[in-house]
């Protein structure tokens, strides 16, 4: 089939300009189900032109393409019906959504709708005509090909003489340069533009992300940018012309820099466990890994070393783990969850009840000894951590170590909470709602004591300002004000210490 000639009623009547970009060589599905998602909002004007400018050997190798109109007040709707209608076109589908449910919202709404239906790839087209149809393969090929779960049109690239020569008014020009490096530094990314909206998506990507507290607003495509990248979905880019005409803009520039800006903070404050975001909840780690110095993790790992064998009791995740595992320490896991998200970083993960007496432990572990037992932020949580303190004796080699960390209920904060007649219980920290014990440097010491254990070193770690503060622990700013409050909690470990930490041995 040529491009002259078209399955549909349609006619193939491509701008001009455009015309030569089209090739018809990469239109093939190879199997894959196509469809095209054309989101509209008042595009009576605009609509019509942009369905006869999809190629015929598109329309031929995509399975449904998708009007979803988004509560137009005009006669958008009507119109779309009526070229399916007059035109009969069984390839094309139009629905439109009762009330207005944003840029963001009518997406969400039709990528779902492809999903449900068990397609393989949606290609994003918007119906004002701003990008070419002309080149839809360009975007959906590299997907069907396997070479990437998301493809993104840049008009920054110069194939297409760059967005300036296609009409790009200069402000928006510097205003997308600026928002695309930063966003680039913010996510380790190298994209060219995170600001067009001409894209193909593979649904099984898509069907891994969570839409449901994403916004509805135009900044939804940055949010699935960061979330795609988040979990490791390949990226590509393929360079589209850019095109301005006299349709109505509807963003407002200032404040979709400002969503722009504030949904990548807000990203990346969730993964470092600052927040929790909504939008993007689940990137949350409830208990995160602290790199800063002075931190637990950091003393413990230290306190660990390197090349030996690992008892980590309350792994969790196994993200500490996967830390050990870089220093070459070989680590067998224990934790109530049914399996360990990073269970590569494991030579074993033991699902057991650490409340429970450890029949369960001691079958896992079929007799194997360890150079060290971590029990991490793990006996404040237990109903009687003696008996945890006790099980896990005969899993020490001879010269084997126990780690401990448990939080020190004598810090500042809480002094001066109960200063003021609070103690108010909060989702993690020193008065995390599930612990069941506090301790004090004393107290502490006399549990790991009356228990048999003798204690070789105790230390205590820093606040985790940079959590209260939003700053990264590489901050030199950060680095900083942890050096200086490291030195008053050595001077004050008991007011300001945050963790207490033991390394301790069985008593002779």
């Amino acid at each position: 089939m040529t491009e002259s000639t078209t399955s549909t009623g349609l006619g193939y009547e491509p701008r001009p300009a455009f015309a030569r970009h089209a090739d018809p060589s990469i239109a093939g599905c190879q199997g894959k189900r196509i469809g095209i998602l054309v989101v509209t909002y008042n595009a009576t004007s605009t609509l019509l032109p942009v369905l006869r400018r999809i190629p015929p050997s598109v329309w031929s190798n995509v399975e449904e393409v998708l009007v979803f109109d988004d509560a137009s007040p005009d006669g958008t709707f009507e119109l779309a019906m009526g070229v399916k209608i007059m035109n009969d076109l069984p390839k094309l589908q139009v629905l439109k959504h009762r009330k207005n449910l944003g840029y963001g919202g009518n997406q969400k709404a039709g990528y779902q709708y492809f999903i449900e239906k068990g397609f393989d790839i949606v290609v994003l087209l918007h119906g004002d005509g701003q990008y070419a149809p002309e080149i839809l393969a360009q975007l959906y090929h590299p997907i069907v090909t396997g070479e990437a779960d998301a493809v993104f049109g840049s008009r920054m690239m110069k194939t297409h003489g760059g967005p300036l020569k296609g009409g790009m008014p200069l402000y928006k020009f510097l205003g997308n340069r600026v928002l695309t490096i930063l966003e680039n530094r913010a996510l380790g990314l190298n994209l060219t533009e995170f600001h067009s909206g001409y894209r193909a998506y593979n649904l099984h990507a898509l069907a891994q992300l969570d839409f449901s507290r994403m916004t509805d607003d135009f900044h939804f495509d940055t949010e699935i940018i960061i979330k795609l990248h988040h979990q490791k979905m390949k990226i590509t880019e393929t360079p589209i012309p850019t095109y301005y005409g006299t349709e109505l803009c509807r963003v407002d520039g200032l404040k979709y820099a400002k969503d722009v800006v504030r949904s990548v903070w807000r990203y990346r404050q969730t993964c470092r466990s600052v927040v929790r975001a909504p939008e993007f909840q689940e990137y949350f780690v409830h208990y995160p890994i602290k790199h800063s110095k002075h931190s637990s993790h950091y003393m413990a790992r230290r306190l660990v070393g390197s090349g030996q064998d690992v008892l980590d009791m309350g792994c969790g995740e196994g993200f500490f783990a996967a830390e050990l595992k870089r220093d070459g320490n070989r680590i067998v896991g224990v934790d109530a969850l049914p399996t360990a998200g990073e269970h590569t970083a494991l030579e074993k993960y033991i699902s057991a009840d650490l409340n429970a007496p450890q029949p369960t432990l001691e079958r896992g572990l079929e007799g194997r000894r360890f150079d060290r037992v971590l029990l991490l932020d793990v006996l404040e949580h237990l109903l009687q951590p003696e008996s945890l303190l006790r099980e896990v004796r005969p899993t020490l080699k001879e010269n084997g170590r126990l780690v401990v960390s448990v939080p020190n209920v004598a810090n500042i904060t809480v002094r001066l909470g109960l200063l003021f007649g609070r103690f108010t219980y909060t989702d993690r920290g020193i008065l995390d709602r599930t612990h069941l014990h506090f301790y004090t440097r004393k107290s502490a010491r006399a549990m790991l004591e009356e228990g048999g254990w003798e204690i070789l070193e105790a230390r205590t770690t820093v606040m985790p300002l940079e959590l209260v503060l939003g700053l990264d622990p590489a901050n030199p700013l950060m680095r900083v004000i942890t050096a200086v409050t490291a030195v008053f909690t050595k001077l004050l470990p008991g007011l300001l210490g945050y963790q207490l930490i033991y390394l301790a041995r069985l008593r002779g």
